[in-house]
């Protein structure tokens, strides 16, 4: 069995084998994939940021170049880092090149600031931060100096300096609590000995949980994202052609592997980011590089909605827009489809893996009035009252899941593991929902105090 990190509940061999079996889990790490996606794909374009354009091939180079001078500066596999940075290329090439590293990168919101980095940082031990030197007025570098002068691990800090700017910490330095700052375009060194990864092992951390919320870390494995990002994007039929917006932030689940990055980068499309899901950029840009597919929360539908007419942006070549992160009203879901020109899908998800999607085939009723159906064949659901008793169909329950892409615990939190999995491994998502006459989910709100006292965050890991 392989070994997880140390702080993480295993899969019991039961369901290690019933995965595999059913060719759920395929022994592929995220490293992997990407190595073969440059072989394949090679010339094509997999990620677009304004003027700057990254074939698979350069975009694998940069990873490898990147995970060698990450091992170079000290960090060593197993070791945990904090990756806190917009929707920009280096993103993409950070979390893959740790990975490929052997290292765990912990996906942060670039929103967040000390009051809830540094729990994290407490944590995960993180023993690295990679974050911008300086966005949108706020100093990310300073704060993880003082996050490093507090405690004993993080001591190694790579700021990404805006073009054409400066900081006090470009180049190598190293300030009085000994945390040394290497600038992020600078940790670039020749590839060296590939690193045996097993697809078992914790490819990252997720954040569940909002802003204010005492921080719950979800491991997700490469066996169990490559299952879920790769049946995300099989259901919607990606294929090379796509081109996917990544409109909502990076680190969340609902655009890393929803089908999201990853799901694409795996089809062999193009990934566009853009660092504000306004519609005057987001709308400008599906015009721009002719995208397909995005994914959406609903208050940023119902913006891009109100201001299409203005905006005069030609979204013609849109073909399916997700909507998840919250209910969506059927108003808005009729106007998507309608003024968008594209099919709408419903998504229902959290950053600890369940996921109900509607299909591209279901009926109108179907895709505007429900949240679908589980996405793996693998998934178990369970729809319970308060004494943990299952409900008939058409009556509403707390709704319970487990399977293949659904880790069994969060990271180093033995309390919330009490209270938020069953006994026999089903994740209490907090959410009440409904099943349908024809198997459809319809999540209806949350309970009050979540799954035994605790909180989730909202759908999709948005």
């Amino acid at each position: 069995m392989t070994r997880m990190l140390e702080g993480c509940t295993p899969w019991p061999e039961e369901f290690v084998d019933r995965y595999w079996m059913a060719g759920h889990w395929r022994g592929d790490t995220l490293d992997s994939l990407l190595r073969g996606w440059a072989l394949q794909y090679g010339p094509r374009t997999a990620l677009v940021h304004g003027a700057t354009r990254l074939t698979y091939a350069n975009l694998n180079r940069r990873v490898d170049r990147m995970a060698a001078g990450f091992r170079l500066r000290g960090l060593r596999p197993g070791q945990r880092v904090v990756v806190q940075l917009p929707n920009v290329p280096e993103f993409v090439i950070t979390v893959f090149a740790l990975m490929r590293a052997g290292m765990v990168p912990v996906l942060c919101p670039v929103s967040y600031r000390a009051s809830e980095m540094s729990p994290i940082a407490w944590i995960t031990q993180a023993v690295g931060y990679v974050g911008p030197s300086t966005y949108h007025g706020f100093d990310h570098t300073a704060m993880a100096a003082d996050i490093a002068a507090r405690g004993p691990f993080l001591r190694r800090v790579f700021p990404l300096e805006a073009p054409g700017t400066s900081s006090p910490y470009g180049g190598f330095t190293t300030d009085p609590s000994g945390c040394h700052y290497f600038p992020l375009g600078s940790i670039d060194s020749p590839p060296d000995r590939a690193l045996a990864q097993s697809a078992g092992q914790v490819a990252f951390l997720l954040l569940s949980g909002g802003a204010g919320e005492e921080p719950r870390l979800v491991p997700r494995t490469h066996n169990d994202y490559v299952h879920q990002a790769q049946t995300a994007a099989e259901l919607v039929s990606l294929t090379e052609d796509d081109v996917y917006l990544a409109a909502l932030p990076a680190d969340s689940d609902f655009a890393f592997g929803c089908p999201g990055i990853v799901g694409t980068l795996s089809a062999g499309g193009t990934v566009v980011l853009v660092e504000d899901p306004a519609p005057a950029e987001s709308l400008r840009a599906i015009e721009r590089e002719r995208v397909t597919v995005t994914s959406l929360v609903p208050a940023v539908a119902t913006l891009w909605l109100d201001a299409l007419p203005a905006v005069r942006a030609d979204v013609s070549s849109l073909r399916l827009v997700q909507i998840g992160g919250g209910p969506v009203d059927r108003a808005t879901a009729e106007r998507t489809g309608l003024e968008l020109g594209c099919r709408l899908q419903q998504v229902f998800g959290t950053a600890e893996g369940p996921l109900t999607v509607t299909r591209p085939a279901d009926p109108d009723e179907t895709v505007l009035t429900t949240q679908g159906r589980p996405l793996s064949p693998g998934d178990e659901i369970r729809l319970v009252d308060a004494d943990g008793e299952d409900v008939p169909d058409g009556e509403p329950g707390e709704l319970l899941a487990r399977g293949p892409h659904i880790p069994r615990g969060y990271y180093r939190a033995p309390e919330h593991n009490a209270r938020s999995f069953t006994a026999d491994g089903h994740l209490r998502t907090g959410y009440l929902a409904r099943r349908t006459p024809d198997g459809n989910l319809v999540v209806t709100g949350r309970l009050e105090d979540g799954p035994q006292g605790t909180d989730h965050e909202d759908p999709s890991g948005t």
